[in-house]
Formats: structure tokens, C-alpha cells, sequence
């Protein structure tokens, strides 16, 4: 947007020549008007225009458009004037008469700034996808609650729950959907510290320190933190007294308990994550989602739980949680040849039967034993497929109706 017809022209046409796709207003007034017929990625505005001038542009440009880049120009530039269109949103400034370079550079870098920009959002809205926090029960209502509230505050937070549950997904959850998401997200395994982390430069633990530096400006995880030695866990402390540009998150087990200062520090809110055998509820929802997700990854056809399965699977204990279900539930992708999941693809640790692999690739006694194990998974696998319809099954294994019968009673 330029007063100036020569201004205008000159830009178009090398602008045009550069491959850009271009568009020119003689005014801020028309300049919106074609903004909101056909957006553009960024926008050249003359400071002095007829009408609103260009820093009022400027202003409702950004209000609408958030996402758009504006380089402002000006004839007569002053500190002030530049400071008023930075605070507006501007990406930079350039003087008249325009240099060819400096203006392509400057435009150059905003648009690149732009692309930064969307793909940061575009990650940030992956992970918060992929931190969902899956279920309708109610301690997972709950556990959303508590997640919401930490996320909308910069105060650290203590993650308790057991290994396996989720803690991790929900730390990052809260780092994701609060003020520091557009900040780095760290991670500190502290069962693996020693009792000289941020011991003095050149005697601690380098790694350690190195990783606590990287969480500047956005949030530090420290997972299993209960294990951290007691002197490290007071170094810490120390750290993060010193640190307000680090907000750490914390897990831990429950047990043993923190040193009173680095839990006075961390236990300023608290987020309970339950355990999958506590909310039953949740494990058939979960398992389904789990079986969508992961097909899609894998490139694998979709895959469904039969009843009898999806019973299995509600009353296991889960003694290793949702991490657990998603390794089973991997597996399951990845082994299962059709498309419908039943208790022989189940590991003998859920006390179905053993798993088309496990079976078909055991020792036999013989060769009649082998083609009986592989002929009483088939029938059982189409079968189930076929809705337990004995016709159905009968027709796809091209045997009658009455051989099928004799085989199912053979076969026990």
C-alpha cells in the first residue's frame, strides 16, 4: 500500500519479476479491501497514506490477520514512528528511496519468519493432539480439570502417579496448551543423575547441567524426581530458586518423599494421574483409538477388537498402564493377519491364547500336530471374522456345512 503511482508500479514489477504473486492499493482503506478479498503472506504499507494513515492500517490489518507479515515504509521515518509500528506488530522498517536488496531482504526474511512461525504452530498443535488425554470417566474428568489449571499458570507442578500412567504425555500436555509453549520442552531423567549434578563447573554432571541450560525460557521435566540424590535434589532447588525463566514439572511415584525444599518448590499444584485399572471404563475407548492411530502409522489395514477380547481386555490389571496397552496394542497392529482381533492374537500373559506367532512357530511333535495347530487357528480366526456364522465360515473355507462341524468338534 503506497500513495505513490511510481512507488506502486516499480514495486509490482519487480516484485513480479522476483516470483511473487503481487497486488497494489493506492490507500489503507482500499489495501483492506483487497486484503479481505484475497489474502496475501505479507504486506509493504506506506506509513503516510490519504485516509487512515498507515500505522491505523497497520493496526486493524494485525487485528484480523494476525498471521500476516508487514514491512512498513516511510519517507520520513523517525525513532518514534518505528517504535509505534513495532508495538503494532511490524515486522520491520525500511526508508524512502527504497534499496531493491534491502527491501527483497527484508521481505524475504519476513515471509521466512511467517513459514517459521506456521510451523511452530502446526508442532505445537501435533503435540496437543498427541497429549490428549483419552477417556469419560470420571478421574480422568478430574485429571482434565487439574491439567487445565496448571496449564493457565507459570507455577511448577508435581505429576504424581505410577510408571506407565501418562505422566510424561501430561507434562507435556501442560507445556503445550500454557504461556511457554512456544518455549523448549526438556527433559531430565533423574534416576540416572548423580549426587553432583550442578556440582561446580567441571566436577558436576555436564549432561545434566547442559540439559538444565536448555530449558531456558520454557519448561524443564524431571521425571521420577523422587530418585535425584539428596544433595542433587538440593543443588536443584538452588537452580531453580535462581531461575524464574525455567518452569520445572515433576513426576514422581509418591515414595519416597522429596527433601522439604525441593518439595515445598514443586508441590506448589499437584496433579494426580490414576492408574487404567482404576478407571476401567477408559481401557476399551483407549485400546480403540490406540488401534486407529497406530494402523494409520504403520500403513496397516484398520483392525477391530472381537467381544470376547474387548472382555479380556477389561478385566487385565494393567499392571503397566496405558504404556502397556499401547505396546499390546502395537503388537496386535503388527502380528494380527486379518482384521478382526480375538483372544488367540493375545499373549499368554493376558490368558488368552497363544498369539498366531507364538503358535504356528512352536516345536511339534510332528507333522500331523503342526497342521492341526494351524487348522484349528484358521477355523477359529474366520469364524470369529464371520460373526461366529457357521454357514459364512463353511462358504470361505470351501467346505460344507457338515465338514465344518465334524472339523469344530475334532478340534475341540
Amino acid at each position: 500500500m503506497d500513495d505513490e503511482p511510481g512507488v506502486r508500479s516499480a514495486l509490482v514489477g519487480i516484485l513480479s519479476d522476483e516470483g511473487f504473486d503481487v497486488a497494489s492499493a493506492e490507500s489503507g482503506e482500499s489495501g483492506l479491501e483487497v486484503f479481505e478479498q484475497r489474502p496475501f503472506d505479507a504486506v509493504l504499507l506506506d506509513v503516510w497514506l490519504p485516509g487512515i494513515d498507515g500505522l491505523e492500517a497497520l493496526r486493524r490489518l494485525r487485528q484480523k490477520h494476525p498471521d500476516v507479515q508487514v514491512v512498513m515504509i516511510s519517507g520520513h521515518g523517525t525513532i518514534d514512528t518505528a517504535v509505534r509500528a513495532t508495538k503494532l506488530g511490524a515486522f520491520d522498517f525500511v526508508e524512502k528511496p527504497l534499496s531493491l536488496e534491502k527491501t527483497l531482504l527484508v521481505l524475504r526474511n519476513a515471509l521466512r519468519q511467517r513459514r517459521l512461525e506456521q510451523r511452530n504452530r502446526s508442532l505445537i498443535e501435533q503435540l496437543v493432539r498427541d497429549t490428549e488425554i483419552l477417556g469419560r470417566s470420571a478421574a480422568v474428568d478430574r485429571l482434565r480439570r487439574e491439567v487445565e489449571v496448571a496449564a493457565a499458570s507459570h507455577a511448577p507442578v508435581l505429576i504424581v502417579g505410577e510408571h506407565g500412567s501418562g505422566r510424561e504425555a501430561v507434562a507435556r500436555r501442560i507445556h503445550a496448551t500454557g504461556p511457554r509453549a512456544d518455549g523448549p520442552f526438556v527433559e531430565l531423567m533423574c534416576a540416572g543423575a548423580g549426587p553432583d549434578l550442578l556440582a561446580p563447573h567441571g566436577h558436576g554432571d555436564e549432561r545434566g547441567r547442559r540439559r538444565l541450560l536448555l530449558a531456558a525460557g520454557g519448561t524443564l521435566y524431571l521425571q521420577d524426581v523422587e530418585r535425584l540424590p539428596e544433595e542433587a535434589q538440593r543443588r536443584l532447588a538452588e537452580y531453580l530458586s535462581d531461575s524464574p525463566d525455567v518452569r520445572p514439572i515433576a513426576s514422581t511415584t509418591g515414595a519416597p518423599a522429596l527433601g522439604r525444599k525441593l518439595g515445598g518448590m514443586l508441590e506448589v499444584l499437584s496433579v494426580r494421574v490414576p492408574p487404567l485399572s482404576g478407571r476401567r471404563e477408559d481401557i476399551l475407548p483407549i485400546a480403540e483409538r490406540l488401534l486407529r492411530d497406530l494402523a494409520v502409522e504403520y500403513g496397516r489395514e484398520p483392525k477391530r477388537l472381537s467381544s470376547a477380547c474387548a472382555a479380556r481386555l477389561k478385566t487385565h490389571d494393567w499392571p503397566g498402564n496405558i504404556r502397556e496397552l499401547r505396546n499390546l496394542v502395537e503388537r496386535l497392529v503388527l502380528l494380527t493377519p486379518g482384521t478382526v482381533i480375538d483372544l488367540p492374537d493375545l499373549p499368554d500373559s493376558l490368558g488368552g491364547m497363544r498369539s498366531p506367532t507364538e503358535d504356528l512357530y512352536r516345536d511339534f511333535a510332528s507333522l500331523a500336530e503342526g497342521v492341526e495347530a494351524f487348522e484349528r487357528y484358521f477355523i477359529t480366526r474366520v469364524l470369529s471374522e464371520e460373526g461366529a456364522d457357521r454357514e459364512a465360515t463353511a462358504r470361505r473355507l470351501g467346505l460344507t456345512r457338515e465338514a465344518l462341524e465334524e472339523r469344530l468338534g475334532r478340534l475341540g
